[in-house]
């Protein structure tokens, strides 16, 4: 299967609806059981998929980033949706009709397949990070947020330092790791005394990339998370 074509197509079909919308950073996009307007398309920007515990503490399940696609179970599963997606960034969303995107992606073999694609890749990549919070400490936590979010948003340069190009504050690590932001906030310390972040602003650089994977329990090389949602 072509995927640009396949990409294309939903960019095309997307287009043809004025329901462009921008959002400012940390804006709200759609909160916890309320009944999405449709299926989004993040043409620009990156936004954040989360959850909130009985106690108020935040888990990120993932950072998304253009090209993504979010209310997909809502539309195809039927599911309730019972998460927050807030923009991280400035962002620009399309949006399509439920009825109309289903349709769509019923008369297009290859669409239905990139999309299939996507999630099956995705879902490999998150059962990694599963693994990570649910048997790793502190550190390997915390090491698998920033090598996660390094192989998907990270600019590598000639001396091999990665630069994460995305605003992660230690509230946002914390809610991707799993912890509270005062471990989160210890653990950064004492990697960044230990050379293997820099903490400069705004974006956080990892200095030394192969001795902060070695924090991790993750086996695979590289990373993916779901872009459908």
């Amino acid at each position: 299967m072509d995927e640009p074509k396949a990409i294309e197509k939903l960019e095309n079909f997307y287009s043809q609806f004025a329901t462009k919308r921008f959002y400012k950073k940390k804006e709200m996009i759609i909160r916890a059981d309320d009944d999405p307007p449709g299926v989004f398309y993040l043409k620009d920007g990156h936004a954040r998929l989360y959850t909130v515990s009985p106690s108020g503490q935040e888990l990120t399940f993932n950072v998304l980033k253009p090209g993504c696609y979010f209310s997909m179970m809502w539309a195809i599963g039927g599911a309730q949706n019972s998460h927050y997606f807030e923009a991280l960034t400035e962002i620009e969303l399309w949006r399509a009709p439920k009825d109309q995107l289903l349709e769509f992606i019923r008369r297009d073999p290859e669409v239905l397949y990139e999309l299939t694609r996507r999630i099956l890749i995705g879902l490999d990549g998150l059962l990694g990070v599963m693994e990570s919070l649910l048997f790793g400490n502190a550190y390997n936590k915390v090491a698998t947020a920033l090598v996660v979010a390094a192989k998907r948003f990270g600019r590598k340069s000639e001396t091999g330092q990665v630069t994460i190009e995305l605003p992660l504050t230690h509230q946002v690590i914390a809610s991707l790791a799993c912890l509270t932001r005062e471990t989160t906030s210890l653990v950064m310390k004492e990697f960044e005394n230990g050379g293997l972040i820099n903490n400069k602003r705004p974006f956080l650089v990892i200095t030394n990339m192969e001795r902060l994977e070695k924090e991790t329990i993750l086996s695979k090389e590289e990373e993916s998370l779901p872009n459908i949602f």
